[in-house]
């Protein structure tokens, strides 16, 4: 068995990082791609490797010889690599083909080492290695029948992505027998050539021979191996996160994105929070079917989406501004605040983050679940000089939660106080008694009274990036709407509010699945020995751990051999404090299983 590897190419979305280097010699990690490739395929005992180069051809192979590979290498020359494509650089190599079974590969593919070895050691001569279709992926894909055999070829122009179920993307590594290039690959090559061109792609050959009866090439799937084709610096950013070999890395690397996990299709993120049972079919249909004019239109201006706002919420249009998610208004809402503030830690920190760390006053539980009354509140904030006082009900982390009497409560003495009173009540439809409010009687007669909401947490459509805040201080509601762009959420935002009315029996079933999912996933994580769950009224669960783990080894160890995203507190809490979301039943299910591993390993 030989290996053949395409490095003609000039990798120009690349930019800088191929300006004086080829593409595989970029590095991934501090790696070449290069250099992992020929390190994998020197533990293979191979007979030799053979690699078309062509921009910046003398350079690559210079760097090629100072690797200390030992299987036997052979160069061949693309001199015309600017004027062609990957089929002409195939070609070159073509007598190489019929003297050996082939390896083929694309220098820009970086994948782990056990799909070297699953193809190796395939009985079947004659593969292309495929992996099932995702968001992410682009160019060939191709359909397969329950023996593996190609039934459809598909060109990226050609690719219909409203018919994805049963595709497959093409991995640009293949296995072939001399046979197979001799009496079927090289002669259909030699006359594509021909009759199209230089300037085309080898996989259009294949495309050609799957047409034959007597085709010998079938696809091997992949069970879940990673893999990933870097073509511009995105690309290279997100390999780096999957291949990155230290787990605390990944980790921080997963993190630091703050969202985009449809790029990571293998990764179960209970770090996140969402309603995980809304919204419902019907209404992403609606929103489907209304796609391409939400896509080529511009949305209202904050006038109009504050009329959608306040008809969704029962109040004035001029006490409700609507934000291209909650953090958008926070950041407004914190710049229009002077003197010291109150907050309650643990919690979520978008509010004091937005503010001078020397202004804020912080009440911290002395309690191992962090529970908290609205009395507690009163006496500690009694005799602190503060302006205004920040409330998250459910808190985040720890799903503390004061009803409807302490809420009352506080805002009676935070206007006795002349407080402003910001609550968040971002999690509160998750709560078995909730109360919003979003109130036009409580607002207008409770001016320092500032409530915002997440629409992305509580309704399940964070890529929509919706929040509001309401309030009967209409001098600070309007003077936000001034500060924030007049064209603050998109089309696809807009058209949302506009229907979300009809979906409010939806959404209180939905909630109520919920509810009832969190009292069955409490029960099967209280099995777990070695955690303690912190009550909840929120859609997450503070988790304390009590032995044989702190909470950056188990972060790391569930992202590393479980593919599973969980919140490490110890930044806010301690070192044995987790959050994990409430997803659904699956994948709940999945999270329960790893901590059952985990527990009887010793």
């Amino acid at each position: 068995m030989q290996a053949i590897i395409l490095a003609a190419g000039m990798g120009k979305r690349l930019k800088e990082l191929t300006q004086n280097n080829t593409k595989c010699m970029v590095k991934v990690n501090g790696e070449t791609l290069i250099e992992r490739l020929l390190h994998q395929l020197d533990k293979v005992n191979l007979s030799r490797v053979i690699i078309v180069v062509g921009y910046k051809g003398q350079k690559l192979i210079e760097y090629i010889n100072t690797l200390g590979i030992t299987t036997p290498i052979t160069f061949v020359d693309n001199p015309i690599y600017d004027k062609t494509n990957n089929i002409y650089s195939l070609s070159l190599a073509k007598d190489y083909m019929r003297e050996d079974d082939t390896l083929l590969f694309e220098s820009d593919i970086i994948f782990e080492d056990r799909i070297l070895t699953s193809l190796m050691e395939d009985q079947r001569e004659t593969l292309a290695l495929v992996d099932e279709y995702k968001p992410w992926m682009d160019g060939t894909c191709l359909r397969l029948d329950e023996n593996d055999k190609i039934i459809d070829f598909i060109s990226g122009k050609k690719f219909d992505f409203t018919n994805t179920k049963g595709c497959y993307k093409t991995v640009n590594i293949y296995k072939f027998s001399k046979h197979f290039a001799d009496k079927q690959y090289i002669p259909f090559l030699d006359a594509y050539q021909e009759a199209l061109g230089v300037n085309e792609y080898y996989e259009q050959v294949l495309r050609v021979i799957t047409m034959l009866d007597g085709a010998e090439i079938v696809g091997k799937r992949l069970e879940g191996e990673k893999w990933y084709e870097i073509d511009d610096e995105q690309d290279l950013d997100i390999a780096e996160t999957l291949f990155d070999r230290d787990p605390a890395d990944r980790v921080m690397r997963l993190e630091e994105r703050y969202g985009g996990y449809w790029r990571f299709p293998e990764l179960v993120d209970f770090c996140y929070l969402v309603n995980p049972y809304y919204p419902p079919k019907k209404m992403r249909d609606e929103l489907k079917a209304s796609f391409d004019v939400l896509l080529t239109q511009y949305p209202s201006g904050m006038r109009v989406n504050s009329l959608l706002a306040a008809k969704n919420f029962g109040v004035h249009r001029e006490n409700i501004v609507v934000g291209n998610g909650a953090a958008e208004l926070i950041k407004a809402l914190m710049e229009s605040i002077e003197g010291k503030i109150g907050i309650i830690r643990p919690t979520f920190e978008e509010y004091p983050n937005r503010y001078d760390k020397n202004e804020v006053v912080a009440y911290r539980p002395e309690n191992g679940e962090f529970r908290y009354s609205a009395d507690d509140l009163v006496e500690f904030f009694g005799d602190k000089d503060i302006s205004t006082l920040i409330l998250i009900n459910p808190d985040n982390p720890s799903g503390n939660y004061i009803d409807e009497d302490g809420i009352k409560k506080l805002i009676e003495w935070t206007a006795k106080k002349g407080i402003r009173f910001v609550l968040d009540e971002s999690f509160v439809d998750f709560a078995d008694d909730s109360t919003t409010y979003i109130d036009q009687n409580i607002l207008v007669n409770n001016k320092h009274l500032f409530v915002v909401k997440s629409i992305s947490k509580s309704y399940g459509v964070p890529g929509l990036r919706l929040g509001v805040l309401a309030s009967g201080d209409n001098e600070i509601i309007d003077s936000i709407k001034k500060a924030v762009s007049i064209w603050n959420i998109n089309s696809f935002a807009e058209f949302y509010m506009q229907i979300q009315e009809k979906y409010k029996k939806d959404y209180a079933l939905a909630l109520e699945q919920f509810k009832a999912e969190r009292k069955r996933f409490l029960s099967e994580l209280s099995k777990i020995d070695f955690i303690e769950v912190i009550p909840t009224q929120a859609n997450y669960f503070m988790i304390k751990i009590k032995d044989k783990y702190n909470a950056q080894e188990l972060t790391n160890i569930f992202a590393d051999r479980y593919g599973i995203l969980i919140k490490d507190l110890t930044a806010k809490v301690g070192d044995k404090y987790i959050r994990i979301a409430i997803r659904n039943k699956e994948d709940n299910d999945r999270l329960c299983a790893a901590l059952k591993e985990l527990q009887q390993l010793s």
